[in-house]
């Protein structure tokens, strides 16, 4: 690639991080804040809090693999520790997916309304067990990572910094198959989390359907229905920009048949920064501690910027009222 194509893609990179940063780590650092202040934690915050940390590694692992790829070609060829970071980025990214699943069946649980006994039970047994349940999410990540530091990536990234495609070498080629095999295995594996999600979506519909035909509702609407609504775009929101994130994932993945492949390496992860960056947002909008929290820092950024101003138009005018006097002999 030009390096004015590779220093504009990265500068966008940079972009896109700071803001997923910005974004998770005050999710983060409201909930700790909160908990340290009343010594226990909600189970909402505590799953919106993991899904922020796992979401901020997400962010530095996919940046630095951007980094390394464009300044260290040489250790994104044939450096061991590229392992290390493939393994943390396919851990970072079912984390993320695991946690994300967590809140939306938190949402369906707690806001819809059925009366089934299994529900009810779950309903009734869901804010004590989502500790284990984080813990077995973190586990079962673990696990479905552990064959990347076995099986992958090694041959891909020689195949990534490849100027040529006709001179590739013969093991190159050959190992596309159990490449994109295990590839295909990882990325299907997402798939069951994010059907769980659909299903409390469509569910939650449901619940909304029925909830309106048993109230008659108003004009002006009623909490049950607001919280309904809030917690549909919560899940939706995470659906779609999920499906984004798994596109740009496929096409990194996939460069590896593609003619420009460092650019299509590239392009895929400056794609993929956009789901853990901006689905943030979307959750202190629809959380009310932390829409308040965000409301109040923008308040004093306001305020203080408001008097840095005030106390720079001050000065401006001292300095022309008050010349300075003549030199002294």
């Amino acid at each position: 690639m030009p390096d004015i194509v590779e220093n504009s893609l990265m500068l966008i990179a940079a972009g896109e991080f700071s803001v997923g940063i910005l974004g998770n780590a005050f999710i983060a650092v409201v909930n700790f804040m909160d908990w340290i202040k009343k010594r226990k934690i909600a189970s909402i915050d505590l799953i919106l809090t993991s899904l922020a940390i796992s979401r901020i590694c997400l962010l530095c692992i996919i940046l630095l693999d951007c980094f390394i790829l464009v300044l260290y070609p040489d250790v994104y060829t044939a450096g061991k520790q590229m392992r290390i970071i493939d393994f943390f980025w396919t851990l970072t990214n079912h984390l993320s997916v695991w946690f994300a699943t967590c809140l939306s069946i938190f949402y369906f649980l707690k806001i819809a309304n059925f009366f089934h006994p299994l529900f009810l039970w779950m309903k009734w047994r869901i804010g004590s067990v989502i500790p284990r349940i984080l813990l077995g999410c973190l586990t079962l990540s673990v696990f479905i990572s552990l064959p990347v530091i076995e099986n992958l990536n090694d041959d891909f990234r020689g195949c990534v910094k490849a100027k040529w495609k006709r001179n590739l070498t013969l093991r190159c080629r050959v190992n596309k198959a159990q490449y994109a095999s295990i590839k295909i295995c990882l990325n299907l594996l997402t798939l069951f989390p994010l059907s769980v999600s659909l299903i409390s979506f469509f569910l939650l519909i449901f619940s909304l359907w029925r909830h309106t035909r048993q109230m008659q509702l108003t004009a002006t609407g009623d909490p049950s229905t607001e919280a309904h609504v809030e917690a549909m775009k919560a899940i939706i929101s995470f659906f779609l920009l999920f499906l984004v994130y798994y596109l740009a994932f496929l096409i990194a993945t996939s460069s590896y048949f593609m003619p420009e492949t460092e650019l299509a390496v590239m392009l895929g992860e400056l794609i993929a920064l956009i789901y853990p960056s901006s689905h943030s947002f979307i959750l202190i909008l629809g959380n009310h501690k932390l829409k308040q929290a965000s409301l109040r820092v923008l308040w004093k950024i306001k305020a203080t910027a408001a008097t840095t101003a005030t106390l720079a138009i001050l000065v401006v005018l001292t300095s022309l009222h008050n010349p300075p006097g003549p030199p002294l002999l």
